[in-house]
């Protein structure tokens, strides 16, 4: 076996920053609420318990700008901003949905070894 890094888990790789962005815990949470339906900014804030509206800013801009999600201004008074998933972002709903699956069906196994690892000497 080789020492050297696998490439696709070198410091270099295209994937770790578009994985970073992506798996970031509101972007996942925005991507999950726009795939059921395009949104408001004020109702995503709404809809997303504890977000800041800077973190919401920033989490929409970063999906904007790797196309996974679209960002339409609506002229009416006040002016509203609306968004929606693009085919890209789609493409990330079944991944998504085995992801929180996957946490729904573990987390009293986390919690306990969360719990089992907090309780043990020097941690």
């Amino acid at each position: 076996m080789s020492d050297s890094a696998d490439p696709v888990f070198a410091e270099a790789c295209a994937t770790r920053p578009i994985i970073d962005e992506i798996a970031n815990k509101w972007s996942i949470m925005i991507l999950s609420v726009l795939c059921t339906q395009p949104t408001r900014f004020n109702m995503l804030r709404r809809r997303l318990e504890g977000v800041t509206q800077k973190a919401l800013t920033q989490a929409l801009r970063r999906l904007e700008r790797n196309g996974l999600v679209s960002r339409q201004v609506i002229a009416s008074s006040p002016v509203a901003v609306e968004y929606s998933i693009t085919p890209l972002g789609h493409s990330l709903k079944d991944p998504m949905a085995a992801l929180y699956q996957w946490t729904r069906d573990h987390v009293a196994d986390v919690q306990a070894a969360q719990r089992n690892f907090d309780q043990r000497p020097g941690t």
